[in-house]
């Protein structure tokens, strides 16, 4: 497969018909939106808007948004049109946050992280416990609340169990570097998540491990391709262990909204 092959793939089953664990997905003829099931935020993952529309199909979402209360995510890609959506959400008083790079690579028998890692320091995290040391070490390493995040692994890998493998490695009892991957349904991707260390036991090939350890679990499962938002600091590690740069992630958050009448 060349690139815009995988592209329109990943468009395809992870944005247009994908389908989110404590989500009801609802779709219109401009969006792909997803309204939480637990009080938290939403997300609309897919859009099909053009230069005249973008503006009054923003300002609905807003309202429709509005008036269930929840806040959401616009996620826009690099590839998505019109090319100046970013800039148009930024007017309506949206906050764009930094870019990712969505990297993808095909899982193969021979690749190294299936042959060639010694995986015995890394723990698969079942437990609440577990899921609070994640959220500790992730409050740790990015100065915020990530509480959230843990009230919504802990309710998919009871709901879910065999759709969420989130992993970590201890040190001293000590969690210290830690990612999930979820398996998508009715999907050809397995979409990875996390892959945070403490600054202090960095340069320990824990984000190689945590890597092979999911693409493992992937490949067993039988999923072929494994799919990230990668940061800037983790984008060179995937390239050199082989993944492509498809495009680039822009997380927009909604401002505060009006609940209209």
């Amino acid at each position: 497969m060349d690139k815009y092959e995988w592209i329109a793939l990943f468009h395809k089953e992870l944005r247009q018909e994908a389908v989110t664990p404590g989500f009801r997905r609802e779709e219109t003829d401009h969006v792909v939106r997803h309204i939480s099931k637990f009080n938290e935020g939403g997300f609309i993952l897919s859009s099909n808007v053009n230069e005249s529309s973008a503006r009054e199909v923003i300002r609905n979402e807003l309202n429709y948004f509005g008036n269930l209360k929840q806040s959401f995510e616009w996620k826009v890609y690099s590839y998505d049109k019109p090319d100046n959506l970013t800039e148009i959400l930024k007017q309506e008083g949206f906050t764009i946050d930094n870019p990712e790079a969505l990297m993808v690579i095909k899982l193969s028998e021979s690749h190294p992280f299936l042959t060639n890692f010694d995986l015995h320091v890394v723990k698969e995290i079942t437990d609440e416990q577990g899921i609070h040391d994640v959220i500790a070490l992730e409050d740790a390493i990015w100065n915020g609340s990530h509480a959230e995040l843990g009230e919504r692994l802990w309710r998919d890998k009871q709901n879910s169990p065999d759709s969420l493998y989130i992993y970590g490695i201890y040190d001293d009892g000590q969690l210290v570097s830690a990612a999930w991957m979820y398996l998508e349904n009715t999907s050809s991707f397995a979409s990875l998540w996390g892959g945070s260390t403490l600054p202090q036991f960095r340069g320990n090939g824990y984000y190689s491990k945590l890597l092979a350890v999911r693409a493992q679990k992937a490949y067993e499962k039988g999923y072929s391709f494994l799919t990230v938002d990668a940061s800037p600091m983790s984008k060179p590690i995937l390239e050199k262990a082989g993944f492509s740069c498809l495009a680039y992630s822009y997380g927009c958050q909604s401002p505060t909204i009006p609940v209209t009448d």
